[in-house]
């Protein structure tokens, strides 16, 4: 097995990640992402009209840009999943930066499978 360190292989913003995860709205939309591809119209659905699509899009926008989902385009239409393995990166790079002595005690990135396992 290769060693790869997959902090050095993604460049982190953590203060995007922060600032994008900060929003309760992103949250909610990142809890239906996870595991699934989704339009924007099955994500206002999912939100149960607490949400218009307008505004559905443009959290989209801000998660594509912290590169928080992935998005796949047919036709005109896009759908959306959560970057699940770079959400993990983002919070191990928050726990290592804020939490320097915790971050010995959570799981070593290394251990945590990716994609291309």
């Amino acid at each position: 097995m290769i060693d790869i360190n997959i902090m050095k292989i993604m460049e982190i913003d953590t203060l995007l990640f922060a600032k994008v995860i900060a929003d309760d709205t992103r949250q909610e939309i990142m809890k239906c992402l996870c595991c699934v591809w989704l339009s924007v119209n099955d994500v206002v659905e999912k939100l149960e009209g607490k949400v218009n699509q307008p505004t559905v899009s443009h959290h989209l926008k801000k998660l594509e840009e912290a590169r928080l989902v992935f998005v796949r385009e047919e036709g005109r239409q896009r759908f959306y999943t959560l970057n699940e393995e770079y959400l993990t990166v983002c919070c191990g790079a928050l726990i290592s930066k804020f939490a320097p002595s915790y971050s010995a005690q959570v799981v070593p990135l290394d251990s945590i499978p990716t994609s291309d396992a």
